[in-house]
């Protein structure tokens, strides 16, 4: 089995990255935090120390079990809260969380900080401090069955199925075969292909949770009145959600399906994980995600070490906390944006290379991150975040029928 080296928690997770994360509580504390951060910039630590947040101002059990899960991720070492003082968000809860997992953390509130400079100048110190904490932590043999994995599509097109879906899909397979936890998403993107992943569900109870997940996501688009099917999508040759869903559906690659699991759940263990990533009940935030970093950070709530993001048309984002891995399926677009991009599954549409061959390069890649490489995105400095309101029922046994 590979080894890697990961940063030991007090939880007995591993990460890959060992960072210091500066958090907002609300929108009015921003602008605070970004300029903590940028105090790093051109130093030995940019980089480590990355921004978070949550901009509402009134609270939401999603955002705050999701900001629990972001902050105590495995590639986070220590954690600074920035709170402007009259938010609804939970600043107590959310520190005691991150103190009992064992990493250093504050809460610095700007009513009671004497303000803007004060606020900045404080908090600037204490992550100096955080930084040689973690510095402390130790590096220990870590295996691939400890990985997690997620996997997203965004800016898809005509070549994104026949490419970089199944090149990832075979990726998947690799790396569910040496024990590593892989989750696929979008159930708004997988509508049509219920049946096939009910077929690949390990129990006939889980297979029904699927076909309920599919059939949710149906009912809220059709509710918005706007499905999962952008102008760019069209553009790029998709003629309808069905055709997309069969392209975003092969990223999932061949294994069975493990278990559904929801945005901060993580993964018992090693197998293939359908994220359910449309919110319970009636529609009330609006689209299950205004972006594709919305999907991402979910996946990192769920344990992501990590996120394979397949693009047809392009895009350039990257994220905090957990490093993006561009898959480009389409030759032309890799051609204008391959600065952007780490694999160029578009050597498939060609002829070059075969979809096992880039699917093992896929793999070998993610060996490599975790070993330390940067990825495009995290040599360009490229750590978007987003986290708005949803809100979701607990999942049941019968969706995780292994962790028994």
């Amino acid at each position: 089995m590979t080894a890697l080296q990961g940063w030991l928690r007090k939880d007995g997770r591993k990460g890959i990255r060992n960072t210091v994360v500066v958090a907002y509580l609300v929108e009015c504390a921003h602008f605070v935090a970004s300029e903590i951060v940028q105090r790093f910039r051109n130093t030995p630590h940019e980089g480590q120390v990355q921004l978070i947040g949550f901009p509402g101002c009134y609270p939401n059990e999603y955002a705050a079990r999701m900001m629990e899960r972001l902050c105590t991720h495995p590639n986070v070492g220590a954690v600074l809260f920035v709170s402007l003082g009259c938010e609804s968000f939970d600043k107590v809860r959310a520190a005691n969380a991150v103190d009992a997992s064992g990493r250093p953390v504050r809460t610095l509130v700007i009513q009671r900080a004497g303000g803007t400079r004060s606020t900045i100048d404080a908090g600037v110190g204490w992550v100096h401090e955080a930084l040689a904490q973690i510095a402390e932590v130790p590096r220990v043999p870590m295996g691939v069955d400890e990985l997690v994995i997620g996997t997203v599509c965004g800016g898809s097109d005509g070549t994104s199925g026949i490419s970089g879906n199944p090149a990832a899909g075979k990726a998947f397979d690799l790396l569910v075969a040496e024990g590593a936890a892989c989750i696929f998403e979008e159930t708004g993107e997988l509508i049509g292909c219920e049946e096939v992943m009910a077929e690949r569900a390990v129990t006939p109870e889980l297979g029904q949770i699927l076909r309920d997940s599919v059939q949710k996501a149906e009912r809220y688009y059709a509710t918005l009145g706007y499905g999962s099917f952008a102008a760019g999508n069209a553009a790029g040759g998709l003629s309808t959600i069905e055709e997309k869903s069969l392209g975003a559906y092969v990223k999932s690659g061949d294994s069975p399906i493990s278990g559904l699991i929801k945005p901060g759940d993580v993964p018992p263990a090693g197998g293939l994980y359908l994220m359910d990533v449309v919110p319970d009940g009636d529609v009330r935030f609006g689209f299950p995600n205004i972006s594709d970093n919305a999907e991402i950070v979910e996946m990192i709530a769920s344990g992501a070490h990590m996120t394979l993001f397949v693009t047809g048309r392009g895009s350039v984002v990257g994220s905090a906390i957990s490093p993006v891995i561009k898959i480009c399926a389409n030759p032309d677009t890799y051609r204008n944006l391959s600065e952007d991009m780490d694999v160029n599954a578009g050597d498939i549409i060609e002829g070059r290379r075969t979809i096992p061959e880039v699917g093992r390069e896929i793999r070998d890649l993610v060996i490599d991150v975790a070993s330390g490489r940067q990825t495009r995105s995290e040599e360009l400095g490229h750590r978007e975040f987003i986290l708005t309101y949803k809100t979701f029922e607990p999942i049941g046994p019968a969706c995780l029928p292994g962790a028994a």
